[in-house]
């Protein structure tokens, strides 16, 4: 059985008027008709497996969560279907990462969560990822709109010393081919930057580390609709693109840059695959987590910058990012998989 989560919102309406606010809606509408005032609900689904354990976070975090079941409830509806490609060793922490975003959208969203056949997670629970995960051979003959791509913790090793880059490489080629549009995320970036344009990544001196403001350059791009001029994105990385080689490649567009953290997105012309060297999907203790994991341990990690109230790390971080991440993931969904 599946679970869905439901959101719902709620405008008040004359009733008069309900069959002009169907004809224009992007989602299943209906009405609750009060004596004086008829009131429209709107139902956003996020579709989660049975006891998905992002289920309850969500709900501590006050996103609205109802679960019903899907097939007697929404048979009427066609999801958008976004597949997850979650190499991050801390995978529950990055499910509830992607789903908090996601459930920004006003859209109905089928989530897949795609695991690799050439390696075997080893911070996460067997059985977890039994249960909700499945592999790429057996998610690539359904019908997806969209693709996720997280970062791993692998920036390192040269892309073919990778145990599994072959594999991967099969998934951005199915990706490129099949969708409509994916999203990677941090080393993924790199990654699908080099296998499909071969533009190189270059090691750091020190690691790109904190949270810091970016300049949109293309503000007409969708995906930027309602954006600021500047707004800031965390980065954890070893490792960077170089402006040079995305604005010399035809295919790329530059999208956003920092005079701190440099290249920060780009996109293949039209929109077909966005890359983004950050992580807009963190939330607000990541960055103090792996502080506090890598302090005394390694000697090219500084205190995150912009990050803590008062630079101290004694105090709360202060989070710079949250609205625009929401906005980004919305806009993707709504303008590019729909």
């Amino acid at each position: 059985m599946r679970y869905l989560a439901v959101l719902r919102k709620r405008t008040v309406v004359n009733e008069s008027f309900f069959p002009l606010f169907c004809t224009f809606a992007s989602q299943p509408l209906y009405m609750v008709v009060n004596r004086s005032y008829s009131v429209i609900i709107a139902c956003m689904s996020l579709y989660l497996p049975s006891h998905f354990p992002a289920i309850e976070c969500l709900k501590s975090e006050n996103i609205s969560v109802d679960v019903a079941d899907f097939r007697e409830q929404h048979l009427h509806t066609v999801p958008i279907k976004i597949a997850v490609l979650n190499l991050m060793p801390t995978k529950l922490q990055t499910e509830t990462d992607i789903l908090r975003l996601l459930s920004a959208s006003p859209l109905d969203i089928e989530v897949a969560w795609m695991r690799l056949r050439s390696h075997t997670p080893t911070h996460v629970p067997a059985a977890h990822m039994d249960a909700y995960y499945h592999y790429f051979d057996e998610l690539s003959s359904q019908s997806f709109d969209g693709l996720i791509v997280t970062g791993a913790p692998v920036e390192h090793l040269n892309f073919e010393e990778v145990d599994y880059w072959d594999e991967l490489t099969q998934i951005f080629s199915w990706a490129r081919a099949s969708l409509k549009s994916t999203l990677y995320i941090c080393w993924a970036a790199q990654a699908g930057l080099y296998f499909h344009e071969g533009i190189n990544k270059y090691a750091l001196p020190k690691k790109m580390f904190g949270i810091f403001p970016q300049r949109v350059l293309h503000p007409e791009v969708p995906i930027f609709r309602g954006f600021d001029d500047v707004f800031c994105m965390p980065h954890s990385r070893h490792t960077e693109i170089r402006k040079a080689d995305i604005v010399h490649c035809y295919q790329l567009v530059l999208l956003v840059e920092s005079e701190e953290s440099g290249v920060s997105m780009c996109m293949t012309k039209g929109g077909k695959e966005f890359f983004i060297t950050g992580h807009l999907e963190y939330a607000p203790r990541t960055l103090d987590q792996e502080y506090l994991r890598d302090l005394g341990k390694r000697n090219d990690v500084e205190l995150p910058k912009h990050y803590y109230l008062d630079d101290d790390p004694a105090k709360r971080p202060v989070v710079t990012w949250r609205a625009h991440a929401h906005l980004l993931f919305m806009n993707w969904i709504n303008e590019y998989l729909r």
